[in-house]
């Protein structure tokens, strides 16, 4: 019995491992709504200050409207209101990261993240990666790759394809997963 126990943790610990080593590589960091969260670096174009966004009629409400930058028209979202967080004012923090995304039906296309701020860009290693927990039955986590540790913080780590892709209808449901500190090795939530 303490042998099949024993087999069952290696086989969990292998498989997170395994899960950590597909997402092991450098990500922007950011913050929304005092949480943070990652989009693996391949993805962001550049990083501007927020300029002025035209509004587009008949849009969802966590669609901004669209930029020029630099000639093209750049479609922006707020990723506060798309993830169901209250809308707030812009600070001197607020920005804009302009990722690089595959639309469902297969197309590429840049789109504007309006977020409260950037932290950095931090090369996460496999160990410090983990499966995304489950919440349960009713919460979908598709958008989420997976959870970071980093500097005893923990950090959503997002499939920006799925949160902006148009397959999910509406504002997602992010689990909110509690502020949570690192503390010899494990997660205490407060």
């Amino acid at each position: 019995m303490a042998a099949d126990i024993g087999i069952i943790m290696e086989q969990a610990l292998l498989d997170s491992t395994v899960a950590g080593k597909n997402l092991a590589g450098k990500y922007l960091t950011f913050t929304l709504h005092s949480e943070s969260y990652g989009i693996h670096v391949l993805k962001v174009r550049e990083i501007i200050r927020s300029p002025n966004i035209t509004a587009v009629p008949q849009m969802p409400a966590y669609v901004r409207g669209v930029i020029n930058l630099r000639g093209k028209i750049i479609p922006v979202i707020n990723l506060r209101v798309r993830f169901g967080f209250p809308e707030s004012a812009s600070t001197d923090l607020t920005c804009i990261v302009v990722v690089q995304v595959k639309l469902p039906d297969g197309r590429a296309t840049q789109m504007g993240l309006v977020v409260d701020g950037v932290e950095e860009v931090i090369n996460i290693a496999a160990t410090d990666i983990e499966e995304t927990p489950d919440f349960g039955a009713q919460v979908s986590t598709a958008c989420i790759l997976g959870m970071a540790k980093i500097k005893d913080v923990v950090k959503a780590l997002l499939d920006i394809d799925k949160v902006i892709g148009g397959d999910i209808p509406g504002n997602l449901t992010i689990p909110r997963v509690p502020a949570a500190t690192l503390v010899g090795g494990s997660v205490q939530l407060f």
